[in-house]
């Protein structure tokens, strides 16, 4: 296949961008101005549905005795006569950057296309916070939806996990742990959305994708230069998932890849990896698409499909689970 004619287009006007000066790459930036950069492009780049009938910022505590910023969205307000289920959600950015507001479009329209509450979380990003900071975060938001989600309207036998590039890693290392950890919320579904999961980035794609199709090789380093502190094992499974010994009673996987995308090798080995562990896998390859293309509604109308594939499938998955028992 070939690039989607909208994709080459955006991949022109950035090249264009960066040969003018009008666009500087991230690894001349400060993590602040990577930050800013990120979040005021977002906009630009995908469709932000009106605000659904139920918004609410939450704060999540952490384990360190802080607390972090949540979002949820729903499209009625959550009531505990009749639970909701949720999909908890980690947003991308190599680590560090990313936001709340950077993936709000994203997170209505799952919310609104699966007919499920979206909790977004606004976990806490490196360099400030180095690896395995993260990690923990999204563990602690996985605690608290056990422990106070009933409370709020959220049904505690139908909880997915999923992300985004960097939050896809979080996921399914979430999805890991959980799996190990029986007292948190067992999730029904991990969404996996081309995410980062090898120690090293050597695979073919790496090498075929990992200049010129929008997720650059040196970007990828500066991500990692700033979240792994000297002297991190890149093996460990909790920031590269596809090194896990061991992937048997994972939750069941929805893996979302885009065909020219440096990540993509290493997403097709996880669902391979995933199988042979007898794990359930729908694997979705989009032909003519490149990493970020969830956030690209607004200059790929294509891509808005892919989001409605996602939400269709948490919404089947939520349905086999009414009124059932846990995992």
């Amino acid at each position: 296949m070939s690039l989607h004619p909208d994709i080459a287009a955006l991949l022109e006007m950035i090249q264009l961008g960066t040969e003018t000066g009008a666009r500087i790459p991230f690894p001349q930036l400060t993590p602040a101005q990577a930050r800013a950069d990120f979040d005021a492009s977002s906009p630009l780049l995908d469709v932000d549905p009106p605000p659904l009938a139920f918004e609410r910022q939450l704060a999540l505590p952490m384990r360190d005795g802080t607390e972090i910023a949540g979002r949820l969205y729903a499209t009625r307000p959550l009531d505990v006569a009749d639970p909701m289920p949720v999909l908890l959600y980690m947003h991308g950015g190599g680590f560090v950057v990313g936001s709340l507001d950077s993936h709000q479009p994203l997170c209505r329209g799952l919310a609104d296309d699966s007919g499920a509450a979206v909790l977004s979380i606004d976990y806490r990003l490196a360099p400030e916070h180095r690896f395995p900071t993260a990690f923990e975060d999204c563990v602690d938001a996985l605690t608290w939806i056990g422990g106070e989600g009933p409370a709020l309207g959220f049904d505690p036998r139908r909880v997915a996990i999923g992300g985004d590039s960097a939050g896809g890693t979080l996921a399914a290392a979430l999805a890991i742990a959980a799996r190990d950890d029986r007292a948190l919320s067992q999730p029904i579904l991990q969404v996996l959305a081309y995410p980062g999961l090898s120690p090293q980035q050597i695979s073919d794609s790496y090498e075929n994708y990992g200049s010129g199709y929008l997720l650059e090789r040196e970007t990828v380093d500066w991500f990692f230069d700033h979240y792994l502190p000297e002297g991190t094992d890149r093996h460990d499974w909790r920031f590269a998932p596809l090194a896990a010994s061991d992937l048997t009673r994972v939750a069941p996987a929805l893996i979302v890849l885009p065909e020219f995308d440096p990540l993509v090798d290493e997403g097709q080995a996880y669902a391979a990896r995933l199988r042979e562990a007898g794990v359930a896998v729908d694997l979705k390859v989009y032909p003519g698409m490149v990493h970020e293309f969830l956030r690209m509604g607004n200059v790929v109308p294509d891509a808005l499909q892919a989001r409605a594939d996602i939400g269709d499938k948490l919404a089947a998955v939520f349905a086999t689970r009414m009124g059932a028992g846990g995992r």
